[in-house]
């Protein structure tokens, strides 16, 4: 467990200094989109936190800067005001989070992982190591945003097989294990396990493609209201919505920016940066809709064989790079059905990992929810107009990507790695019913 906690804290960390290692001050410093915190914010965040639950809470240490602390209380400020604030420059940013992490690797060596619930399994450290990917991610998506030449580079995705995959899967009715009570860092809005009857339904085998999207736009799926709901119409026009976010159509051929690269827009890549309200519109189009959150989970975990609930779609082995596309290794979805290793045993492809996947479910706390170990991760943000995602992205770590991980934003949100698929209730045929 030591060795599991050091390298996941040392991954975050590589990460985070290959995301700020690469630009200069003035773009650290500078705030790419009032959406997002300036590149320094994060990177002081990150080692804020870090001081707060592992030298504080757990080893009971005296606040090395307590002065800063309301300067990086996510909840004090919103991110359009952060740059106004005293922040710390970038040299004192890294040779603080450097502090930080220094004693905590001291740290690791000798902290019991048990007697409270915090140290059992070594559940804090776990939580430090998700919160700086899930900080990663964000900085990631500030990379998106930011304006100017490329500055990250990855190899491409792998490829998919030539083999053509089923256009949906049936996923038959029955009860399923959601949620966890046994993952050891899972956080407190997966908890806790609990059984879920779900009817019989069908989902796409793949997430929708880009070549898919297309033929909605081309169709004039955003000029047609009966597909958007009239929050989204609203906001569709309000925004000037006709495309993906960093779509640009020249010399009738579809054109993306990605992290600064201008390149065609790829037929078989899952369709990124579209919000729930283009999403759900395009599920009405194709006379479908987005599935539930617990259907997403059933069609991603649930083994008929033996009735359990995996903690992946491929088993409970942890992802490995045959899996799935994770841990910003390509920087862009792969081409569907470019990761059969980690096909769910109903034999839906790519569950985890390429796009985060909008579903049709609100933010809402599991039966038997408790907070924990503050309010403010989850309890805070149920209700209101969120939706969830499923499944984690190119851009998420596997430390903090499983079965059971939820995200959820604002419906109108598309500067994330946000993608979808659609399903369809089971009904039989007219010949089925005769």
């Amino acid at each position: 467990m030591r060795e599991r906690i050091a390298d996941a804290l040392t991954a975050s960390r590589a990460r985070t200094a290959a995301l700020t290692d690469c630009v200069e001050e003035p773009d650290l410093t500078a705030q790419h989109s009032p959406l997002m915190s300036p590149l320094v914010w994060d990177l002081a965040h990150i080692g804020n936190q870090e001081e707060l639950w592992l030298l504080r809470n757990v080893a009971g240490r005296d606040p090395m800067h307590p002065e800063i602390d309301p300067l990086y209380d996510a909840f004090e400020h919103p991110r359009a005001t952060r740059p106004s604030l005293p922040l710390l420059p970038p040299a004192q940013a890294r040779s603080y989070s450097a502090e930080v992490r220094g004693r905590v690797l001291d740290l690791i060596e000798k902290a019991p992982l048990e007697g409270n619930r915090l140290l059992s399994d070594g559940f804090a450290f776990g939580m430090i190591a998700q919160h700086e990917q899930q900080h990663d991610e964000t900085m990631l998506i500030t990379h998106q945003l930011r304006k100017g030449p490329a500055v990250l580079t990855a190899p491409p995705p792998p490829e998919a097989p030539s083999t053509p995959l089923p256009k949906e899967i049936l996923v038959p009715a029955g009860q399923f294990t959601m949620g966890t009570s046994t993952e050891p860092w899972a956080l407190d809005n997966e908890r806790p396990a609990h059984a879920v009857d779900v009817a019989a339904f069908h989902i796409d085998t793949v997430p929708v493609t880009n070549a898919a999207y297309i033929e909605f736009i081309d169709d004039g799926g955003y000029d047609e209201p009966r597909w958007w709901t009239e929050e989204g119409w609203a906001h569709r026009n309000h925004a000037k919505l006709s495309a993906p976010l960093f779509w640009k159509r020249e010399a009738g051929q579809w054109l993306r920016r990605r992290f600064g690269v201008t390149e065609p827009v790829p037929p078989a890549e899952p369709v990124v940066h579209v919000s729930w309200y283009e999403a759900d519109a395009y599920a009405r189009w194709a006379g479908r809709r987005l599935p539930t959150e617990a259907e997403w989970e059933k069609a991603a975990r649930h083994d008929p064989a033996t009735g359990r609930s995996l903690r992946y779609p491929w088993g409970d082995e942890d992802p490995q790079p045959h899996h799935a596309n994770l841990a910003q290794r390509h920087l862009q979805p792969a081409p569907v059905g470019a990761y059969p290793a980690g096909v769910s045993p109903l034999g839906v492809h790519q569950l985890i990992g390429d796009v985060w996947e909008w579903t049709s479910s609100g933010f809402h706390p599991y039966p038997g929810f408790s907070a924990w170990p503050y309010r403010e991760y989850s309890e805070v943000f149920f209700g209101g107009d969120y939706k969830m995602l499923r499944g984690g992205s190119f851009a998420v770590d596997p430390v903090a990507c499983r079965g059971t991980f939820r995200n959820w934003d604002h419906p109108v949100r598309r500067q994330i790695f946000s993608g979808f698929r659609t399903a369809r209730d089971d009904r039989p045929t007219s010949a089925e019913s005769v």
